[in-house]
Formats: C-alpha cells, structure tokens, sequence
C-alpha cells in the first residue's frame, strides 16, 4: 500500500465540494434573493442521522451518546442542545471553579498588575538615578520589591488556565453545542493573547462572559458585547484610537479648548488659575491627539471579518467613518479595573456617513451604537454570518440555497443566532449523504474529539491544550485577526498528517491525559482477544463501525504505510523526551495489540473527518 493513497484518503475530503440539489457551491459574496422551498428529506439514515448530529453539533461522540441520544429522539435532542440554559451543567460548572486564578475578579488581577508595574517603574527610576553600583542585598530588595516573578508567573497562568478551560468544557460539558458554537465565535471574533500582558487577564472576561452567554443569543447583542469588551479594544487598537485634531470633539471644536471664565472677587484669582490649568490640561490633550489620532484598525476588522465580509459593499471611506464613530470607546487603566469606558473628550463629534447613512455631528456613543445597528441589520452581513455557519456545520462548500436560506432566517428574526443555526443543522444538506463525514477536523477538534471517545475525564493542567498547539492550533495563538482556517485544505500535508498520527500513538499509549483504553467500554475485555475481534471492537468503539478496506487492513496489519517507510517512526522515537514531553505527550512506546490498533484507528483518514 502506497503512502500516498492515505494520505489522499484525508485530503480528498479536504478538498472536496459536495454539490447539493438546490444548486452549486458558493462563496460568502452572493446576496441572498429569492425564496427557496426547502425539503425535508433526509438522505441518511437514522443511525448515521445521530452519528452526524453528534460529530457536527457536539465535539464528538463519547461512548453510550448514539443510544442516549436514539432514546430521547434525535430531534428532541437538538432542540435541547439548542437551549443549553436547560441542560444541567452542575458538573462541569463545579470543575471549572477550581481554576484559581480564572475565579479570582479581573478587576482585583489587574489592579495588582498594576500595583507591580508601578512599582517596578519606580525600582527601575531609583536604581537609574543611583551612581553607586548594586549589592547583593539590593538585588535581593529589587527583586523581592518586583513580586520575585509571581507576577510573570501569574501572567502566564491565566492564559494556561484559560487554555484548559476551554479544552475541558469542550471535553465534557452537557452544553456541547453552546461549546461548539463558543469555539466558533471566539474564531470568528478572533484575540491574540500575545498581544501584551494585560490582553491576557481580558482574555478572561471575553471567554466567560462576553462570548459564551451570547453564542445562541441575538448577533446584535453579541456584537455590541466584543466591541465594548477590552479583548478587543486592546487587540485592534481602538482604546488608543481618539479624534484627529482637526476633528471637534465633545469637549470643544478642534483647536479651540474651551475656558470658563470665572468672576473677579472672593477666590477670583484661585478661579481663574483654575481655568488656566484646566486649558493646560485640553492643550495636553489636543497634542496628544495629534500624536496618536484616528487609528482604523477596529473599523476596518468590523467591517470585513466581523459583519459584512470582504465583498460586503463597503469602501475605505466607511472603514474611516466607522472608525471616528468608534473614538472615545476606550480600557480604564488596569489600576481602576480595566473595564470598559466611554471618553467623550477623545470622540469625534463631527458629522460622518457610513454606508449611506447619516450620522449627525454632536453626538456621542449613538454614533457606533447606529453603526452596530446598521451592520447588524445588513443583507450582506446576514449573508456572510450564515455562509460561515454553513460552513462550520454542513460543508467546505455549502450550497447557495442553504446560505440564502439561512440568511433569509438571519433577516426574519433580526439576527437570532439559534434560529439561524437551526435552519442550518435541520436541513436536508445538513443530514446529506454528501456532508456525512465530509470535513477535517481542526487541531483543537481532533484532541477533544480522541478525548471524548477515549471517555477521558476533563483535564485541569496545560499537557491536552499543549497537545493541541503541537498540532498546530495553540488556544488564543493566532496572531491574525482573521482567525484559524476553517476549511479542511489548510489543515492537511504530509507533515500534518504525520503529527495526527503521533498524536494518535501517544493517546493510545496513555499520554492522553483522564483516557486509559483498559477500562474503555467495549474494550476493557478484549486485550486478550484474537486480533481480529480487537480490530472489530476498535472500529465499533472509536469509528462507529465504519471503516474503509484499506484502513481495515492497516489496522489488522499493524503496518501503517507512513509507519512502514519509517518516516513516522523516526516522528515518534527519535524525538527527544524533552520535546515531546514539552508537547504533553512524553516518550512513546512501541506500540502493540490494542493499544496499537487504537493509536491507528486514532490516526485515520475516518477518525480525521467528522
């Protein structure tokens, strides 16, 4: 068997575009026009029906999910996971409150940011202005003064935290579309934590309270809460974006600061000078001002990655107006919390157009709050939410007649996002014989996914999130705002499909953190079973007993082709455990019997698509 017809086994599917009933694959730029009539038949059957429904709306079925769900009634059961505010998620909430630093209040974490920040300004100015060289004991002060590194280390534990947090939610919470569609939003609303130390303790609040309670909310709503979350006015820049100084602002037209006169008399001179420092302060401001100015980073994001797409009508003329109705939407200063606040003194009061509506000078945080109304409310941004969407769920390539129908329930019901993802994964395409097991999975997917069939327990250290940043996806790591790919054909090379496999053998060999394959259901007898009825079990247990001829026979085999030229091998056992303990996978084994089949079966073209 030849290597390369694996490897196309994967990335066939990558590639491909199903082409549906209601006519050809599109992409996110075609207006929605006419009503279509949608057809409620389904192609797969019932079984395969609940296979598709738990790999697309859930991170992948644990063991005992596909009669769980056979009893309740399939649709019953997505209704349910359409409302997650009536599924009881005690468990996981319990869990997750064990994170020490994710519970403590932000606003406290900042505070003490900046508590250590002033303090190592102030050690750093001393030290400058000493002329005598440093003792031992000084170094000993500083460093006692600067928090011994305790802040560093809690800078970072708030990303891993928060890292593991999201990979235990996903894992197993009862709440799994509202994770799915969280893992969404949180791409299409793309931060990145590097962007500097305090984005990392906003990270927080825009994970537990800005994205996940909105995910089947109101797209409006959900909207409103990015832009006003310090996640994203620190990530693109709008809390330094302030009117140019030849715009007027609220406080005053350009160039010309107001000073209040004060009467001559009783605390008349104190008054005046008063007034004199007050000028000082807007001539202070006004220089600033022109310094820093309009910065168009936000407004440009808002406008092709958040709402109307790339093709959504829009000039750069409105990315600049946009971007002035959004001034003075700025971060209190860690020291008071690092909340959100509007400063009508840096706003540009001036008259603006945006997408050919007018916006009337002298006015406030109405200006962006009709902005958001304006996008929320487009055709184009209805189009572009729904294509993404179909994307996520059915295919690479949804057909135009599912994106214009979802955009047509976008537009109904003003942005309702549960309505729109209903549409979605209730039609006909969705339960399509083209759209079963048609997509890749991304890194994050295929880590949770073995997590979730392996009947892993939740995992409250950094070794699963490091797992998934080995594959190639670390949590919150993508640089641009654009976010993670999120068609199969950015995931699958050669070298890809090698680290899946490692990745596999590593699980199987228990270095997937809560998984031990001997007390899996279905597979804690058979370690001494013919290796034949091993394969079967495998099969049943981690691929739903669905597996091509020539997966089969790798697996009944032991030699994987990738394994066999030793390229694999040498991915695996020439390593060193350093390295792959760094990712969280430790030193392999060889593998053999079950545990083998199992590392296989992981790493195949079937278990990589759901």
């Amino acid at each position: 068997m030849r290597i390369t017809k694996l490897v196309a086994g994967i990335a066939a599917f990558a590639s491909a575009a199903p082409i549906y009933a209601y006519g050809q694959t599109t992409g996110a730029k075609n207006p929605p026009k006419t009503v279509i009539a949608r057809s409620d038949v389904r192609d797969l059957p019932a079984d395969q029906q609940i296979i598709q429904a738990l790999n697309r709306l859930t991170f992948g079925p644990k063991p005992g999910d596909v009669q769980k769900v056979r009893a309740i009634g399939l649709d019953q059961w997505i209704d349910q996971q359409l409302h997650p505010d009536r599924i009881n998620d005690n468990a996981m909430n319990a869990f997750v409150s064990n994170y020490s630093i994710l519970n403590q209040n932000q606003s406290e974490l900042l505070s003490q940011y900046a508590d250590q920040q002033r303090a190592k300004r102030e050690v750093k100015r001393e030290r400058a202005d000493s002329t005598s060289a440093m003792t031992a004991g000084d170094s000993m002060a500083l460093r006692q003064q600067l928090g011994g590194g305790q802040q560093f280390n809690a800078t970072r534990q708030v990303v891993a935290q928060l890292q593991s947090s999201r990979v235990a939610r996903a894992v197993a919470s009862e709440r799994q579309l509202q994770e799915v569609m969280t893992d969404f939003w949180e791409n299409h609303f793309n931060i990145y934590a590097l962007k500097g130390a305090p984005e990392r303790y906003y990270l927080t609040d825009f994970d537990q309270n800005v994205i996940r309670p909105r995910a089947l909310g109101q797209f409006r709503d959900l909207l409103e809460a990015v832009a006003q979350s310090p996640a994203m006015l620190f990530y693109l820049d709008n809390a330094r974006s302030m009117a140019d100084s030849t715009r007027p602002t609220l406080s005053g037209p350009a160039g010309a600061p107001r000073m209040r006169r004060a009467p001559m008399g009783r605390g008349g001179l104190g008054a005046i000078m008063g007034a004199v420092r007050e000028q000082q302060r807007q001539q202070q401001q006004q220089q600033k001002r022109q310094r820093q100015g309009l910065n168009e980073n936000y407004g440009r994001e808002l406008l092709e990655l958040h709402t109307l797409g790339v093709d959504g009508g829009y000039t750069q003329q409105d990315v600049i107006n946009v971007a002035r109705a959004f001034t003075g939407w700025t971060i209190k200063p860690p020291a008071q919390g690092g909340g959100f606040i509007f400063r009508p003194q840096v706003h540009d009061a001036g008259e603006k157009v945006v997408l050919g509506h007018k916006l009337a000078a002298g006015r406030g945080m109405e200006d962006a709050e009709d902005v958001l109304d304006i996008l929320a409310r487009s055709p184009a941004t209805a189009h572009f939410v729904s294509f993404k969407l179909a994307r996520r769920f059915v295919s690479d390539s949804p057909s135009k007649a599912l994106v214009d129908h979802a955009a047509q329930v976008y537009l109904k019901t003003d942005g309702d996002i549960r309505e729109v993802v209903k549409a979605i994964i209730t039609s006909p395409e969705f339960f399509s014989q083209q759209a079963f097991r048609s997509k890749v999975k991304s890194p994050f997917e295929v880590v949770v996914s073995a997590m979730r069939a392996l009947n892993a327990a939740p995992d409250n250290t950094p070794r699963t999130a490091q797992m998934i940043a080995y594959l190639g996806q670390p949590i919150f790591g993508h640089q641009a705002p654009n976010g993670w790919p999120e068609t199969g054909d950015a995931w699958m090379n050669t070298g890809a499909i090698l680290n899946r496999i490692n990745f596999g053998m590593a699980a199987a060999a228990g270095r997937l953190p809560g998984a031990d394959i001997r007390a899996l259901p279905a597979l804690d007898t058979m370690a001494r079973a013919p290796r034949e009825k091993q394969v079967d079990a495998v099969v049943a247990t981690i691929l739903n007993g669905m597996v091509s001829p020539d997966t089969r026979a790798v697996l009944v085999s032991g030699e994987h082709p990738m394994l066999a030229n030793g390229a694999a091998s040498r991915g695996i056992q020439d390593m060193s455990a350093a390295a792959l303990q760094g990712r969280g996978m430790g030193n392999i084994p060889q593998l053999t019997g079950l545990p083998q089949i199992v590392g296989l079966a992981l790493g195949s073209p079937e278990f990589q698509r759901h």
